[in-house]
């Protein structure tokens, strides 16, 4: 299957000559409020650093995570992004058999390119053998798998269970980091990108336990979090303030934006607890995509994932002025007569 990605704002933002300023990208689901108010003055004060290198291991970031998640720091392992961070996991952790739990997000498939492909709704036919991978919440649908599930699928498994936790933390999910001391079989792969809003800077960690973490330490390159990341990164765990003022705003925001969408025919949406909103569509996606990208607003098409049924769409929760411009068009494309 050919891999696709979202956040592609500047690259479409060149090709067509816009300003990339007046383009709403919905495509990627990165915290409506930006970065922390900290963040800025963090990379500000760490430029002067750059002349050297940074900490072969960034142990102060893996500190500050592992308070915020309540693990040992010796189970935290930050690196340069959760992508770099999940095929550092295929390729130097397992190298066995291997199954996704579908849908998941799209670069598992080129990670575990062999891998077998199960349905998220029939726990029983998940194997009890080999790496078993699943997304909390689900990418892209936004769905919350029931924590007793999750708890069923690693316990007594005598392969390892890698969970996805990148969207995590807009909603108030019980995360699976808090499990990993007593699994020696759990990884969790975490993204600072989104709800930090720091794609930019490429930062991630994967949490495991003790047993996991030594056997992947063993591989590790150095150098893999940038002097201006770790900055970043560190003052963006330490607002917290920010943290729950985000929740807040995607909470509301999500309920809006369901509240004016919900009418709209061809329009159909999947229950969901993440930042941004799944819905399946009577018209092929790739026409609806084409009509807003042409008004510089960008969707995510996810007809043709797996575990995607037909024709499907995924757009961010983003700020109320964002969301009415988008709703906006919405009414106008939904609403028009099919030609």
């Amino acid at each position: 299957m050919t891999i696709t990605h979202g956040g592609n704002l500047f690259a479409i933002s060149r090709e067509r000559g816009w300003d990339w300023r007046e383009v709403l990208d919905l495509s990627a689901s990165i915290n409506p409020l930006g970065p922390a108010p900290g963040v800025r003055p963090a990379i500000e004060a760490a430029l002067e650093r750059i002349c050297h290198y940074p900490g072969q291991l960034p142990s102060e970031l893996e500190a500050a995570l592992a308070a915020e998640w309540r693990v040992s720091p010796h189970q935290v392992m930050a690196g340069g992004g959760a992508t770099e961070l999940l095929h550092f996991v295929a390729r130097a952790g397992w190298n066995g058999p291997s199954a996704l739990v579908t849908p998941v997000w799209s670069e598992f498939y080129r990670a575990f390119p062999h891998a077998l492909r199960l349905p998220m709704d029939d726990p029983e036919r998940w194997p009890q053998r080999g790496l078993l991978v699943l997304s909390q919440p689900v990418n892209p649908t936004g769905a919350e798998i029931p924590v007793e599930i999750l708890r069923r699928a690693i316990a007594g498994r005598e392969g390892p269970v890698l969970i996805d936790e990148s969207f995590i933390e807009f909603t108030r999910t019980e995360s699976a980091v808090w499990w990993t001391e007593n699994h020696p079989n759990l990884l969790v792969l975490r993204s600072l990108s989104k709800f930090y809003a720091l794609p930019g800077l490429r930062v991630g960690a994967i949490v495991g336990s003790s047993e996991w973490m030594e056997r992947l330490n063993r591989r590790r390159e150095p150098w893999q979090v940038s002097t201006l990341a770790e900055a970043a990164a560190l003052a963006a765990i330490a607002d917290r303030e920010h943290a729950e003022r985000t929740r807040e705003v995607v909470e509301t925001e999500r309920r809006w934006l369901l509240e004016e969408l919900s009418g709209l025919q061809g329009l159909h949406f999947a229950p969901g607890v993440a930042n941004f909103l799944f819905a399946e569509t009577d018209r092929p996606a790739s026409e609806i995509c084409d009509w807003f990208l042409d008004r510089k607003i960008i969707l995510r098409n996810c007809t043709r994932l797996p575990g995607v049924a037909g024709e499907a769409i995924r757009f961010a929760v983003r700020t109320r002025p964002e969301n009415e411009r988008f709703v906006q068009a919405a009414k106008e494309f939904f609403c028009a007569p099919q030609e």
